[in-house]
């Protein structure tokens, strides 16, 4: 039978000595480019009945060929409608490109919640994920999608920092709309003009877009920081959620921070909570990524950072150990020095007003030059030190809570002795109990190996001798 006596008028597959030599290959299925540019998927009989029993199709929406004892079935799509497999296909052109694929993979898995969809079929005209079981693991659906959506990094689509950083052609606001469609949740924060102006500039369809709803205001928490999070909150949070009704009273962005104190007290730990809740690009000036021995090289290298924010903006910028570039030009560094602070003294405000959060963090508060403290750069300079017993026991509930332990588990006891140490000791004491308990066979957490590596981890100002040794003597 003549393949091409069943396609649409203006179709045309290859003979059929073809279609029989492709289809004897043994996937179940082959995709065949049709005249006018258009595309057939020929399948194996088998293979569609496994796709109508799992009821992602209706018997009806393919044509149905016979060659000798071998059944064939085959659907055509026009040359502007995807046919491809999953793992070949390329970035979206546009947001409707995008939102399509991902409202094919959500009404796939609403109908198919357990076969592995990385090694399937998109077929957009008919808004499915065809999956072809050729394989018996599964991928999370998060990373299915944000391989789709980067034209093949094995990006998840929960990492919304990553996933905009990658397809920052698209806008945050509008990639969170298409993750929504996919049936992910995001918590990145826009701000609502932001999300004005990329409404605006939306290349979809009306009718295609898929309502955001109300817009939320969700609160950032910090476990055993809860002064920190409540400066968070107000200084930066609030702003970005509200930005209209600050810009009416002259406060255009959230100001400059710089934390300060000593080691192991959580400043990193905190600004990284920060950014996930953003869910804004972020990038870094630090020692290891800016730092050269050549005159001028640093100061070059600091306002590529300060670009990259500004072109990404919304986004974070971290100084870290801001010593290290913007220490007092009294203390006689040297001219390229003075020229590393004034380009930072120059970059911050022209930042501030990109919308670019800046956010420095040092253990040496002490020896910043006095001009970058100011306020009109940095507003605020918040000490953040170490923990109180609160404070840590919040925290130690919070890291036993994905664990499996005993029913006597009491964090309280450690709660007391971890109090007024870095936060990093606390996580150590967890983590060598998690240990211990796995050493001595056991499959939960119990306090004895918790107190076990309390025992093994006192606080090292206090240990007023040198530190362990491993070797001979």
């Amino acid at each position: 039978m003549v393949l091409d006596a069943w396609l649409p008028i203006g179709y045309k597959l290859p003979d059929d000595a073809k279609v029989r030599a492709a289809m004897s290959e043994g996937t179940g299925w082959q995709i065949f480019r049709t005249e006018g540019n258009g595309r057939a998927l020929v399948v194996h009989e088998e293979l569609a009945h496994h796709w109508i029993d799992a009821g992602l199709v209706e018997p009806g929406l393919f044509n149905v060929f016979v060659f000798g004892a071998q059944r064939l079935w085959a659907i055509t799509c026009g040359s502007s409608q995807f046919l491809c497999p999953v793992n070949e296909g390329r970035s979206p052109d546009s947001k409707a490109e995008a939102l399509s694929f991902a409202l094919a993979l959500k009404v796939t898995r609403d109908i198919d919640a357990e076969s592995p969809l990385q090694d399937s079929l998109y077929v957009e005209k008919i808004s499915r994920l065809l999956p072809t079981y050729s394989i018996s693991s599964r991928t999370d659906d998060d990373v299915v999608l944000g391989y789709w959506l980067t034209g093949g990094a094995n990006v998840s689509a929960k990492s919304f920092r990553r996933l905009c950083q990658t397809m920052s052609w698209l806008g945050a606001g509008h990639l969170r709309d298409v993750v929504n469609a996919a049936g992910f949740e995001v918590g990145e924060i826009i701000p609502a003009h932001k999300r004005r102006n990329e409404a605006t500039r939306a290349d979809a369809i009306p009718d295609q877009r898929v309502p955001r709803g109300t817009e939320e205001e969700r609160v950032f928490e910090l476990a055993g920081r809860p002064e920190l999070a409540v400066f968070f909150n107000e200084h930066i949070v609030d702003i970005v959620q509200n930005l209209d009704r600050y810009k009416a009273l002259g406060i255009d962005f959230p100001s400059a921070v710089v934390l300060h104190g000593p080691p192991g007290c959580g400043k990193t730990f905190a600004v990284d909570r920060l950014i996930d809740f953003l869910g804004w690009p972020s990038f870094q000036i630090d020692a290891s990524s800016v730092a050269s021995p050549y005159i001028h090289e640093t100061s070059k290298k600091v306002a590529e950072v300060f670009d990259k924010a500004v072109q990404n903006a919304p986004s974070v910028l971290v100084i870290d150990e801001m010593e290290a570039f913007l220490a007092d030009r009294e203390m006689g560094s040297g001219h390229h020095r003075v020229e590393e602070v004034a380009e930072f003294l120059r970059r911050i405000p022209e930042a501030a007003k990109s919308e670019v959060l800046i956010i420095a963090m040092t253990n040496r508060v002490d020896m910043i030059d006095p001009a970058i403290l100011r306020r009109g750069r940095f507003d605020h300079v918040v000490k953040v030190d170490y923990a109180n017993e609160v404070e840590v026991l919040t925290l130690l509930e919070k890291l036993l809570l994905t664990l499996p332990k005993e029913e006597n588990v009491d964090p309280k006891p450690f709660a007391r002795e971890l109090a007024g140490r870095p936060l990093s000791d606390v996580a150590f004491v967890v983590r060598e109990g998690a240990r211990l308990a796995a050493r001595s066979g056991l499959e939960k957490l119990d306090q004895n190996s918790l107190l076990t590596a309390m025992n093994s981890a006192p606080a090292r100002e206090r240990e007023g001798s040198a530190p362990r040794r491993i070797g001979f003597t």
